[in-house]
């Protein structure tokens, strides 16, 4: 009996091979699911790129416009669901890039990185659409003027007031902000703005804020503040030709609708 014991414990079936003297362990599979998604997520990227050098914005929404925004902010994961939530949360892609950055922070999933990408893109649009009416004629330009100033002031959650300087010729020689006040209201003093147009040599001003409400309706307080910058210019022979309030859709002008 003892020796039918020792040859049927001596026995090793096919494959099971071992050394008595190993602890067993349970065999694991290769870490491969994490590789699968990666592999997954980079194709996807190739093919949003592809899509979009092939057919230009046109072929992309605005969500994937953002997705691609945001891969240099994000080197390895899906940025589609950080994309989609930031429109949810502001509404369209201008809201977005033209979001505070400490609004921005509040958004799952967004950190210095990505507030760098957003602001680097805002900043560069900006600089775009200035490019389009410095140091040129601005009353035949006038139209790409409002476009500027639509793009850079209208999504703004605060109000800001700006100040368009032009030389004899009317060509815009400095576009510069002045203060940047509270959702609404702006503090504005006629004498820092005289003083300025004279460092500047400037001959005439536009004036330009925004209404972070949309609605570009000008408030006695704004009439009274153009009046009493008029009144300081008139001095110095400095024409004021416009004021501009920027709604979140459309721009109204003092000088159209005979304030000035």
């Amino acid at each position: 009996m003892t020796r039918l014991r020792q040859r049927f414990e001596e026995q090793r079936l096919p494959g099971f091979e071992f050394d008595p003297g190993t602890p067993c362990r349970p065999a694991m599979p290769p870490a491969r699911e994490p590789e699968r998604v990666e592999d997954h997520r980079k194709a996807h990227r190739q093919r949003l790129r592809q899509r979009f050098t092939e057919g230009g914005a046109a072929a992309v929404p605005d969500y994937e416009l953002l997705e691609m925004v945001l891969y240099r902010a994000i080197r390895r994961g899906d940025t589609k669901p950080l994309a989609k939530r930031l429109l949810k949360v502001f509404g369209d892609l201008n809201h977005v890039l033209a979001a505070a950055p400490a609004r921005l922070k509040d958004v799952q999933g967004v950190g210095d990185a990505v507030v760098f990408e957003l602001k680097l893109i805002e900043a560069i649009g900006h600089r775009m659409a200035r490019a389009k009416v410095l140091k040129k004629p601005i009353l035949s330009s006038w139209d790409a003027l409002l476009d500027y100033c639509q793009s850079a002031m209208a999504h703004r959650d605060l109000e800001q007031f700006r100040i368009l300087f032009l030389d004899r010729k009317n060509v815009l020689i400095a576009d510069e902000e002045q203060q940047t006040g509270t959702v609404d209201h702006v503090p504005v003093y006629p004498r820092e703005v005289v003083k300025r147009a004279l460092e500047l040599n400037a001959s005439a001003l536009i004036l330009v804020h925004n209404h972070p409400s949309g609605d570009p309706t000008p408030s006695q307080a704004d009439v009274d503040m153009t009046y009493a910058i008029r009144d300081a210019a008139d001095v110095l022979k400095i024409v004021i030709h416009d004021h501009l309030v920027i709604g979140k859709s459309a721009t109204l002008s003092f000088r159209s609708e005979g304030y000035l």
